[in-house]
């Protein structure tokens, strides 16, 4: 017997033993669970969803599914957005870097028509890696690939080095270092636990007075104590039901 006529038996049993037992539950016309109309599906397809730092790029993988595109296809094109955005900390070029001031990225994809899912994890100087998760899917009998040897598979496959650290996330960097006591801290419950203000306090020499350097100067104060685990899923699905999905990081 199958799942599915499994469940429906256990439903047709269950609505229809609740009827038999109590014809008032439901009703005096009432009709099994199991065997009532189904309603029209909810929704519209094709879909695609992603986290808030993905929403300007939607149109980028709706237009591929519009156009009977790929659903990783669609899915990866949002996220390559925000990864080639200088501006976001969160993921690819100008992320948040780690403890030795490196940029480090992890991706991973799944593509649900081939069942299929590839990985890379601790990948420097490679911008892209939501392409590169997919790069190991399509050409490698692996589903995860690391570190250096990650990077090695990225350049033999075409992707450009580059130096990832910009400005922005080298300040916060650096004001990071310089407040190592605020962030190997005691945490919130504790009486020695460090405000913002004392914090912002601390290293507010490092930052100038234009508006650009206190937006910066509070940046830095937010990530300092509340450090980001900054992702960007999206999830694609197109007019036959096919679902994909990627997420792209920092290693911070």
């Amino acid at each position: 017997m199958s799942l599915w006529s499994r469940r429906k038996f256990f439903l047709t049993s269950l609505a229809g033993g609740a009827v038999a037992g109590n014809p008032k539950l439901f009703g005096a016309d009432a009709m099994p669970l199991a065997l009532a109309p189904k309603p029209a599906a909810q929704g519209k397809r094709p879909m695609i969803i992603s986290s808030a730092n993905g929403v300007n790029a939607l149109h980028k993988g709706m237009d591929i599914l519009k156009a009977g595109g790929d659903t990783l296809d669609a899915a990866i094109a949002v996220v390559t957005v925000v990864e080639d955005d200088p501006n976001d900390d969160s993921v690819g070029y100008g992320g948040l870097p780690n403890e030795e001031g490196e940029v480090e990225l992890d991706a991973s994809c799944m593509h649900g028509p081939t069942y299929r899912a590839g990985s890379v994890a601790g990948v420097r100087r490679i911008k892209n890696v939501a392409k590169l998760a997919k790069t190991v899917m399509e050409r490698t009998n692996h589903v995860m690939l690391v570190g250096d040897g990650a990077r090695r598979f990225a350049v033999a496959e075409g992707f450009e080095e580059q130096n990832l650290l910009t400005e922005h996330s080298r300040k916060i960097w650096l004001a990071w270092k310089a407040s190592t006591s605020f962030n190997w801290r005691p945490g919130v419950d504790s009486p020695e636990w460090k405000s913002a203000a004392a914090l912002r306090e601390h290293i507010a020499p490092m930052f100038g007075d234009s508006p650009e350097e206190q937006t910066l100067l509070a940046r830095a104060v937010e990530v300092i104590l509340d450090p980001p685990t900054g992702t960007i899923p999206c999830m694609a699905v197109d007019a036959k039901g096919d679902v994909s999905a990627t997420t792209t990081t920092s290693g911070l």
